[in-house]
């Protein structure tokens, strides 16, 4: 009898997860609500429930007798991933650990407390006044538990607190807005999968993003130009704060600002994978390893020992207001050998606020950096 591995989420972002596990010929059962569940007719079992509910998840996981559990790319659906492993004596994080890495505030708070550079911060609560005593301007407010840049927004006058505070706090599910130090520096990213509190660092994402004042990603190239000795200075840098964390298992995307004085920063840790294609497509298309697939290792208690098996560059370029000039790319992919996927998903190119804004992108592989 196959196995079963049950997957948190269903829309696009779950889609590769959801492909793969059926490869490796699992019994994939996906929990999500209908409206957007493009992996409702993929997966073999479907339950139309919020991923935030987790007793009821773990009532039915108990029935299904699953083997693992997991999710990618989404922040939302980690802490019922955990919680669930935890419950069931499953591979995974501990529940707690899966809060640290959900909530900035209590990320924040455990990081400081390794020893981590993090931003100076303050966390309010809806409804509390605005006091950022300590911190000077420019301020970077972001509600304290989304991702995908939603509510994130750069002020540069005091005038702009309040509002800006207001925007994160409606869009946070907790209700709370963060107000940090502005960190001027290279965005990058270190994509890393755990087995058993072992990280092996994968690969280190160069961003591209708008810039003040909502800094929402246009593209991310792999592997980052970075010199390799400031790689392995942010891959220690990262297993501290995992462990730091307490993320053992599984994948985690850490994001990083670096100053010109060498200054290395950690914005935020996701106990998961990074969305935009990075860890489902990129890292595979870069090193060869099969990121999807030790993901659901890992989570089917399985040992990994990632390889790396080719040296190529590969990326991500989005369609957007700001990048008109994506747009001939995606219609003319089948013109350029390094293009390996593309797509118009939106006729109306779109100033971004969120990624969520985006109207396509296209993905390449290649022996360099594909510029356009």
């Amino acid at each position: 009898m196959s196995k079963t591995i049950a997957i948190i989420g269903a829309s696009y972002l779950q889609q590769p997860l959801v492909l793969r596990a059926k490869e490796m010929g699992l019994r994939t059962i996906c929990f999500a609500w209908e409206q957007g569940a493009v992996c409702k007719d993929l997966c073999d079992t479907f339950y139309p429930l919020s991923i935030t509910e987790k007793e009821a998840i773990l009532d039915i996981c108990r029935k299904e007798h699953i083997d693992g559990i997991c999710t990618i790319a989404s922040d939302v659906a980690a802490p019922t991933v955990a919680y669930v492993a935890e419950q069931m004596g499953l591979t995974g994080n501990s529940y707690e650990s899966s809060l640290k890495a959900h909530d900035k505030h209590k990320m924040r708070e455990a990081l400081v407390a390794a020893g981590v550079d993090c931003p100076g911060y303050r966390v309010l609560a809806r409804g509390e006044r605005s006091d950022v005593s300590g911190l000077e301007l420019p301020l970077i407010v972001k509600p304290s538990d989304r991702s995908g840049s939603l509510g994130v927004q750069k002020i540069t006058s005091w005038s702009e607190l309040v509002p800006a505070v207001e925007n994160a706090e409606r869009v946070s599910l907790a209700g709370e807005a963060m107000v940090e130090e502005f960190i001027d520096g290279r965005e990058i990213s270190v994509e890393t999968i755990s087995c058993r509190g072992t990280h092996y660092p994968l690969q280190i994402t160069d961003k591209v993003t708008t810039g003040a004042p909502h800094f929402v990603e246009l593209a991310h190239h792999q592997p980052s130009s970075l010199p390799q000795e400031t790689q392995d200075r942010i891959f220690a840098i990262t297993s501290k704060a995992l462990d730091a964390l307490g993320i053992e298992n599984g994948a985690s995307h850490s994001e990083y600002k670096i100053t010109r004085e060498g200054r290395v920063v950690v914005m935020e840790i996701g106990g998961r994978m990074g969305g935009d294609f990075i860890g489902s497509h990129l890292v595979q298309l870069s090193t060869g390893y099969d990121f999807l697939r030790g993901v659901i290792e890992v989570a089917m208690g399985e040992t990994v020992l990632p390889l790396k098996t080719i040296h190529a560059c590969s990326g991500v370029y989005f369609l957007s207001g700001e990048t008109p000039e994506v747009l001939p790319y995606i219609l003319h992919a089948k013109d350029y050998p390094e293009i390996v996927a593309a797509e118009q998903t939106d006729t109306e190119l779109k100033p971004l606020t969120c990624s969520a804004d985006r109207s396509g992108y296209f993905m390449y592989q290649s022996t360099h950096k594909f510029e356009i």
